[in-house]
């Protein structure tokens, strides 16, 4: 791997992420002797799952774990593969030609592969909750990237509510560092416990119950722990200053606290791939969009695929063994079978492990309702505060879908482009219509899918042919 300070016009594989799935891949086509970049928008490679991996402060293995520190050996491999990394490149568009609009050293251009892979990974879920826009809520997700890039731990009276893994992980990773946290509020829902038993064979049998179990007794020794909540709220006037909940019928409580950090789960980062054209439909199990694909996580465009937690939610480990498989199909689609590529068969069987895994976690840590759709004037829109009550109004005059709802209220609109509120808005509608999520569909997403200045449009290369098409229309 080498840093580039300047893109080529056309590469025979573009990688858009440095997470997992995206080193994996490069790591594969870059080997195999393809000229493959890899567009990231961060500074250093990781992705999330191993943020800052090579650049953090946070030197004590034990605070971030073993899972975290395995990152250094595929971040390794994929530097000493000879794949090009634009570190800080923002891909803002990706047409069905495989032509990529990237935000890059200050200014916007386009660039061509023959393949691309796309590994933006995944987003926390929405927890649209009563206060959750007041200064000192944030996201379990968000306080971990700020462990880990520099090495910042929350202060004062730190809640954690929510469920899923993650949270978990938070939880023993910020006590390893020294951290306290006042209490965590599982609003895991105890049904879950019994739904999730039919998928248990697998999940017993797999990586994720040893280490699981360890790391949930290590918290619960050292952290207050209230569960059976099934109501949330954030409290104050110009920050958090307590929280409020409920734990199953009993009545209200209040906590004081300083900082609230929420989380119930991740979905896949959908929006570069629907404006792209690809093909998604709603997951009744995971409770989200997730792309149409083939085992090797091609989509119905021609030499476009998806890998890692992008094509549906699983881990890092299964995130690597999906990048590699979008990599082995990329050489063969462009230099057939080199001999030089990785065991497909080891990819798929630990693929199948962690797969079989992941309906249990699915099943266990699915979101309640009461925390996916909100009621009244709770925001659900961050970037442009809009309401649950004005979404269920406008629904109620005749508003069909999230599309129809941009002209009536500009929720999706903001910067974020409906990462915050598109699955929040999709499920509120559908239920105020009386119908499914998947009959309602999801924002039409379009470039740019991230926000770029419109002076760094105005400095790309432009040919006589372009100005005559713009002065013909």
């Amino acid at each position: 791997m080498s840093a580039v300070t300047s893109l080529d016009d056309h590469y025979d594989v573009a990688v858009i992420g440095a997470g997992p799935a995206g080193l994996a891949a490069a790591t594969v086509t870059a080997t195999a002797g393809l000229s493959t970049v890899v567009l990231d928008d961060n500074p250093a490679p990781g992705g999330q799952v191993w943020r800052a991996v090579t650049t953090t402060p946070v030197q004590d293995r034990r605070v971030l774990g073993d899972d975290y520190w395995k990152g250094q050996e595929i971040v390794q491999a994929f530097q000493a593969s000879g794949a090009k990394h634009a570190l800080g490149a923002a891909v803002w568009s990706l047409s069905r030609e495989r032509e990529i609009g990237v935000s890059f050293g200050g200014g916007a251009r386009m660039l061509e592969a023959r393949r691309v892979v796309i590994a933006s990974g995944a987003l926390e879920r929405p927890f649209p909750i009563p206060g959750w826009t007041l200064p000192g809520v944030m996201s379990v997700g968000g306080a971990q990237t700020l462990l880990k890039a520099s090495g910042l731990v929350p202060g004062g009276r730190v809640v954690l509510a929510g469920a899923g893994p993650l949270l978990w992980l938070f939880a023993h990773q910020m006590l390893q560092a020294g951290g306290q946290i006042h209490a965590i509020l599982d609003t895991s829902d105890r049904a879950g416990w019994r739904a999730a038993l039919k998928h248990a064979m697998p999940f017993v049998t797999s990586p994720y119950l040893v280490k699981g179990l360890k790391l949930m007794a290590g918290v619960r020794r050292r952290v207050r722990l209230l569960t059976g909540v099934t109501s949330l709220a954030a409290g104050g006037r110009n920050k958090v200053e307590a929280v409020i909940f409920r734990q199953g019928s009993e009545g209200g409580q209040r906590m004081a606290a300083d900082m609230l950090l929420l989380h119930q789960g991740v979905v896949p980062n959908v929006n570069l791939a629907m404006a792209a054209g690809v093909e998604h439909h709603w997951d009744a199990q995971q409770l989200c969009f997730v792309p149409v694909l083939d085992t090797f996580g091609g989509t119905g465009i021609e030499g476009v695929a998806i890998a890692g937690d992008g094509a549906g939610i699983a881990g890092a480990e299964a995130a690597v063994e999906r990048g590699r498989l979008a990599g082995i199909a990329a050489v063969r689609a462009l230099k057939g079978d080199t001999g030089k590529l990785p065991d497909e068969t080891a990819s798929r069987k630990v693929l199948a492990k962690y797969d079989g895994a992941r309906a249990f976690l699915d099943t266990l840590y699915r979101p309640s309702r009461g925390f996916r759709i909100p009621a009244g004037d709770t925001i659900v829109c961050r970037c442009e505060e809009v309401t649950a009550q004005q979404v269920i109004d406008n629904v109620r005059i005749g508003c069909t879908g999230p599309n129809q709802l941009k002209s009536f209220l500009r929720c999706g609109m903001g910067p974020c482009q409906g990462r915050m509120c598109g699955l929040t808005v999709t499920e509120l509608i559908a239920e105020t219509r009386g119908v499914t999520p998947a009959e309602i569909g999801y924002y039409r997403l379009r470039p740019p899918v991230k926000p770029i200045a419109l002076a760094e449009l105005a400095s790309m290369p432009k040919t006589e042919s372009d100005v005559t098409a713009v002065v013909r229309i």
